[in-house]
Order: structure tokens, then C-alpha cells, then sequence
């Protein structure tokens, strides 16, 4: 079996595969949809990287292909519709990016609500930071209340964190959590209205697809609280930047974490310019050893395939 790699990913976490297979890695960072188009023809399987579009024009010419094994949860970068018709399993790495996806979560809203990421700058500019006891001052997370857009493994892993800072936690999912888990948590999952009503922080951990695209909008920023702060670490689209930013602007929100952007990686530049945002370029499972870890995962996918057992991580049915 011939596996193609598209990106230069670590190779500690792709091991099983050079021992099992004829794998094909990348001599340069990517590989364009040029590139792929020449050869994917050859390939029986197909890693493909979160945030990077694994055109539809190179699946149609992926005559061997029976596998995308997306390195990375969201899928949004493939046309599971297509993969599906075409008969090619989809499968991702749902697993290995909960834990640090929810410590970056946390970092972002600990430096937005701490004002940490502003005054570390504005100590290292001229003139000075002015020190002072009313100066400076931030909010504290102890007591506030955290609102959840999606319930997932992620979200569920930031609920944890925010029992230990204090926290009350309210939740908005399709489906209700299992009463041990909502008690466990001490989670109450209510609408989205109320939701963006009640919540001081309001944190996103929804996928992107057609129904969540712009599911926070001007409309959602009016109902929230004055003063609100949004963290977001899903996907970029799921919120209207255009009207974040007016609210941003207005003072409806008090501040912002973002991980991800509607056009990255292209960033509003009225969201550079201030000081109660905190932007940080897609690294919420940026570590190295989640890198190996997902790359584990992505390998494990591929070859559980090839040697007879479903993969653990499927993600689309197969039409034909």
C-alpha cells in the first residue's frame, strides 16, 4: 500500500507507517494542489492537515485512494459528501487535541481577563506602564459565570478547568449531557439565548458546518451581557468577526481570545489594534508532543484500515 503525507509532519508520530508502507513525505513544507494533482493518482491513502483545503479536484484524481486520514479533529478542509460518494473513508484525531485545546482556552481567557498579554506589552513600550493599586485592574474568573457552545470532549475538558478557578458553568449542545456527567461538571445546559443572556464568559466549541457558520452574530452580541468576554478556539466562521468587531468597538463585549479567524489566516486589522483582544495564530493543539500524539493517531487510522478493523475515528458514511 502507498500512503502519501502532504505536509511536513513530525516523523516520530508517522513511524508504523514508513515500517508498513511505501510513504511518500514531502521534500518541502506543503504540497500544493499542483503537486498532488500529479501524483495522487499512485496513492491508496492520504494524510491531509487540519486548516489546509484538500481540494476536490485531487479527490476526483485519487482513483486508488480508500482513506483521508485528517491529521487534526475538524474536517472542514475536506468534502465529506464527495468522499463519501466516491467510497473513500474519512477518519481524524478527535482525542489528541481535547487536553491542549482546552489549556489554551484557559490561557486565552486568563490573559484577556487578566489584562496579562496588554500589560506585559505595554511594560516593554516607552513611555512606561504606570504602576498604581486602581491602575491596571482586570477581572477575576472566581464566580463568573462560563457559558459552553458545544458540549463536546473539548468543551467538556474546559468545564473541568473552570471548576477549579470558581466557575459557574451553563452549556448550550444539541443533546443533553448524561445527568452523572452535568453533575460531575455541575453543568446546566440551557438555550442559546439564555445562555449568551447569563454568561460573563462565553467560550466556543462548536465545528464548523453550514448551521453554525455565523451562529454568533450581531443579533447574539446584542443579547449578551455589557462587558461579556468571548473566547474562541473552534473555528473561525462560526463567529461574524465583522460584527465582533462593532461590538468590540461599542464596548458591548469587554474583550476577546481568539485562536482562529473568519479569513485567516488573514486578521481584521481593527482586531491588531486593540488592547482587549488577545490573538494567538491557530495554535490550540500547538505543542510538540501533541504533534507526534496526533500523528500517531492520524498513522493508527490508516492502518487499522488496511489490516481489516474499523478505525476508531470515522467520520463519514460511505454512499457507495
Amino acid at each position: 500500500m502507498k500512503v502519501l503525507i502532504t505536509y511536513q509532519l513530525p516523523k516520530e508520530g508517522l513511524q508504523i507507517l514508513f515500517e508498513k508502507y511505501d510513504v511518500f513525505y514531502p521534500e518541502k513544507e506543503i504540497l500544493t494542489e499542483k503537486d498532488l494533482l500529479q501524483i495522487i493518482h499512485e496513492f491508496d491513502a492520504v494524510i491531509t492537515v487540519f486548516g489546509k483545503p484538500f481540494p476536490d479536484s485531487v479527490m476526483k484524481s485519487g482513483k486508488n485512494l480508500k482513506i483521508i486520514s485528517n491529521y487534526g479533529a475538524g474536517v472542514d478542509n475536506i468534502n465529506l459528501r464527495l468522499a463519501g460518494e466516491m467510497g473513500i473513508l474519512v477518519t481524524n484525531t478527535p482525542d489528541a487535541v481535547t487536553e491542549p485545546t482546552a489549556e489554551l482556552t484557559f490561557g486565552l481567557m486568563l490573559s484577556v481577563m487578566r489584562r496579562i498579554s496588554e500589560n506585559d506589552r505595554k511594560l516593554r513600550m516607552q513611555p512606561p506602564l504606570e504602576w498604581g493599586i486602581m491602575k491596571n485592574l482586570g477581572n477575576t474568573l472566581s464566580g463568573k459565570m462560563l457559558g459552553i457552545i458545544g458540549m463536546g470532549k473539548i468543551g467538556r475538558s474546559v468545564a473541568r478547568r473552570a471548576l477549579a478557578f470558581g466557575m459557574q458553568i451553563c452549556y448550550h449542545n444539541r443533546n443533553k449531557l448524561d445527568a452523572s456527567v452535568e453533575k460531575e461538571l455541575e453543568a446546566t445546559r440551557i438555550s442559546l439565548a439564555k445562555l449568551l443572556e447569563i454568561s460573563d464568559v462565553i467560550s466556543v466549541h462548536t465545528p464548523l458546518t453550514p448551521e453554525t457558520k455565523h451562529l454568533i452574530g450581531e443579533t447574539e452580541f446584542n443579547q449578551m451581557k455589557n462587558g461579556a468576554f468571548v473566547i474562541n478556539t473552534a473555528r473561525g466562521p462560526v463567529i461574524d468577526e465583522i460584527a465582533m468587531v462593532k461590538a468590540l468597538e461599542t464596548g458591548k463585549l469587554g474583550g476577546a481570545g481568539l485562536d482562529v479567524f473568519e479569513n485567516e489566516p488573514e486578521i481584521s486589522s481593527e482586531l491588531l489594534q486593540m488592547d482587549n483582544v488577545v490573538l494567538v495564530p491557530h495554535i490550540g493543539t500547538g505543542t510538540t508532543e501533541t504533534r507526534i500524539n496526533i500523528g500517531i493517531v492520524a498513522s493508527q487510522n490508516i492502518v487499522d484500515f488496511f489490516e481489516g478493523r474499523t478505525p476508531e475515528f470515522v467520520v463519514n458514511p460511505i454512499i457507495n
